[in-house]
């Protein structure tokens, strides 16, 4: 199964530098692939997310290499992992500890796969940490999560009571209608970056991406 998955990810994808982060090579779906401008029912795969390198994930992995002594004594749970930049971000700098986190397990094996090709190792996890204290982890990466103000409702109060525990929580997002003006609020942007064109299908017009950090 996952040998099956891995073999259709290496078909489908390519490796590219064209982006925020040129230091990782990462396996993604871009112009040069069969399935860029493929009918659904021609990809073989359902929402193929994670073959795209997301804005706010692009300026999470592009701060995590900025400060790498700051990330270097870092437990970090990437939670919405993609294609696993942010978490081989942090364990191409030293971290302490990495895992990488999504439901999805194309996700999961995608991040293999870049990892490998980054030459470091990470932890994968498809268990659902949202709602979960996030034991054994001082530090949260959420990149281009708050695309739903339902979803989004969940996931910020979950992500306070997280900072009210003393964990540090970074979230990487172009502007996206569920992070509100109100939670923004909450926290202090730390850093902003002009986008790639040709690094994501659906920009959606954002042309800049913020890290934030969450403040208690």
């Amino acid at each position: 199964m996952l040998k099956d998955i891995t073999s259709l990810i290496l078909r489908h994808t390519l490796v590219s530098r064209s982006h925020l982060t040129p230091e990782l090579s990462l396996r993604l779906i871009t112009r040069g692939c069969e399935v860029w401008g493929a009918r659904a029912e021609e990809v073989p795969f359902v929402d193929p997310y994670w073959g795209f390198y997301w804005p706010g994930g692009q300026a999470v992995a592009r701060y995590i290499l900025d400060k790498p002594r700051f990330f270097q004594s870092r437990r970090v749970l990437d939670v919405g992992c993609g294609c696993g930049a942010q978490a081989i971000a942090a364990a191409s700098v030293g971290a302490e500890r990495v895992l990488a986190n999504d439901i999805d397990v194309n996700a999961l094996e995608a991040t293999k796969i870049n990892a490998e090709l980054n030459n470091v190792s990470v932890e994968t996890s498809e268990k659902n940490f949202i709602g979960t204290k996030c034991e054994g982890f001082d530090t949260i990466l959420i990149g281009d999560m708050f695309y739903d103000e339902e979803f989004a409702k969940t996931l910020f109060e979950w992500l306070s009571k997280l900072t009210d525990s003393g964990k540090l929580v970074l979230i990487g997002d172009p502007g996206r209608h569920g992070l509100t003006a109100s939670r923004i609020s909450s926290m202090t942007r730390l850093a902003s970056y002009t986008l790639h064109e040709d690094t994501c299908l659906e920009n959606r017009g954002f042309t800049e991406a913020t890290v934030w950090r969450l403040e208690k």
